[in-house]
């Protein structure tokens, strides 16, 4: 995999010093019409039957009857006595007989989708060929599993695990350059981490899903220019956790050699970590243990003298159940925590908590990604290389992921991790207006559209896109 180089890493650090801005802000650089979840009634069996004849042969004779009515050779003007299904209607329909069993007539529906959508079109098109796919691959995931014949390659693709290895990190800096989503998390709980833990001589930040590690260099750079001179900046580890080894040993060596460009006392850990999901918790709760810069821990390191911050950015949806859920916030409960930084999309609704309930995921997974696909729409010119390795990479990942076996905790919204986290003996640190206005001024700064909203409720902080919720910010203790 190609290492990007310090500065280009770490260009969030050092965009815009002339500005004086905030010190973590000084580290960083048309609607779609939905239609509502509608399967009941005659809506789908009329779609499911238009899909089956669509796919007989060529001398069938709805098709030819298709030939005579169709719009190219309607002289008389007459409207069609069925109305054509939307790309949404097909998603969901695709979904309803996936969860009916019924793998040949879902392969079938997202094969529609798949031969007229495209990822390179307009926003509802990507959208469209983004599910599509997800729903084909787990439909050939299950079709495999049940010995059927299906496609080359998309079954090793499926299950390649897309929640468990992260994006390249080109796609991932992409990411950050032309949305908000990713900074916006990371400013604000940077921010709660930064006041949490003021004072502290040895500060501990445990990250569950380090990735590239681009959060970091914005607070180490914080840290170290807030230090009293007169006796030196605090010392700061940061143990990293993810599937990839070699990803963390490259974000471990990046962001030494950045604590040492600012002289701040640094030591990064890797914590690798299986992604079977019902072994999170375990793993890292294990005995501590040693490790050098050459190998990657599989256990977690603690010292009692330390501050400690828990940063879960995106990763409490990767736990499986409620059961697993629960213990792992027992278990960061148990290491008493200065702070716990938490981050997930968010829902229009707040979300739900049937897991096998395939279709209803579908549809609240596409009311969220439609209006980040709208907001790329809007922000990011057409034909745009970094979008569509954005789209690929780590929207489509997501997506697959979402829609896959263990998908179903992605959609909780902020109410229910609430209601986890203060069932595990968890109260709530709000966010400091500061964090707020901060994160107001990065979008002015970064992402000047109208579209994109920062609003306060709750004591936690919420980015939008026009009036939908899509991403929260909270921190616990």
């Amino acid at each position: 995999m190609h290492v990007l180089p310090l500065h280009t890493l770490m260009l969030l650090a050092c965009h815009h010093r002339r500005l004086r801005l905030p010190p973590l802000l000084r580290g960083l650089v048309a609607p779609l019409k939905k239609k509502k979840l509608g399967l009941g009634g005659t809506t789908v069996e009329a779609m499911l039957s238009s899909l089956h004849h669509h796919h007989s042969s060529s001398d069938d004779t709805d098709n030819n009857n298709g030939n005579k009515n169709g719009s190219s050779s309607n002289s008389g003007g007459g409207v069609l006595a069925v109305a054509v299904p939307s790309s949404r209607d097909l998603v969901l329909a695709c979904a309803d007989l996936l969860q009916r069993g019924d793998l040949q007539a879902a392969r079938r529906a997202a094969g529609v989708l798949l031969s007229a959508a495209s990822p390179r079109a307009d926003a509802a098109d990507r959208l469209a060929y983004h599910f599509a796919r997800a729903l084909a691959l787990r439909a050939d995931v299950r079709a495999a599993a049940a010995g059927r014949v299906v496609a080359p390659g998309l079954v090793a693709a499926a299950t390649s695990s897309a929640a468990a290895w992260p994006a390249s990190s080109g796609a991932y800096l992409a990411f950050n350059q032309i949305a908000p989503f990713l900074r916006f998390a990371h400013l604000t709980a940077n921010q709660a981490i930064l006041d949490a833990v003021e004072g502290a001589r040895r500060i501990h930040i445990l990250d569950l899903d380090a990735a590239h590690g681009v959060q970091w260099p914005p607070l180490l750079q914080a840290i170290a220019e807030r230090a009293d001179p007169a006796v030196g900046p605090p010392e700061v580890r940061i143990t990293g956790a993810g599937a990839d080894r070699d990803t963390l040993l490259r974000t471990g060596s990046r962001l030494r050699a950045f604590a040492r460009s600012i002289q701040l006392p640094f030591h990064f850990t890797p914590l690798l970590l299986s992604f079977a999901a019902t072994h999170h918790h375990q793993q890292v709760a294990s005995a501590s243990t040693t490790t050098t810069t050459s190998s990657a821990a599989t256990s977690l390191e603690l010292h009692p003298d330390e501050t400690l911050a828990v940063n879960c950015v995106m990763f409490l949806h990767k736990l499986g159940g409620q059961d697993e859920l629960a213990a792992f916030l027992k278990w960061v409960k148990a290491m008493a925590p200065a702070v716990v930084t938490v981050a997930e999309r968010e829902t229009i609704g707040g979300g739900f908590d049937r897991i096998d309930d395939l279709p209803q995921r579908a549809a609240v997974a596409m009311d969220h990604y439609s209006a980040v696909f709208e907001a790329l729409e809007a922000t990011v010119p057409p034909g745009s290389r970094e979008r569509l390795a954005v789209e690929q990479e780590v929207l489509g990942r997501e997506i697959d992921a979402a829609l896959g076996a263990s998908g179903g905790r992605w959609w909780r919204g902020l109410e229910r991790w609430g209601a986890a986290a203060g069932a595990a003996g968890f109260a709530a640190r709000p966010l400091s207006a500061f964090a707020v206005s901060q994160a107001r001024l990065l979008l002015r700064l970064h992402y000047p559209s109208e579209g994109y909203l920062v609003q306060e409720a709750r004591g936690a902080c919420f980015l939008g896109w026009q009036t939908r919720p899509l991403l929260s910010v909270s921190s616990w203790q």
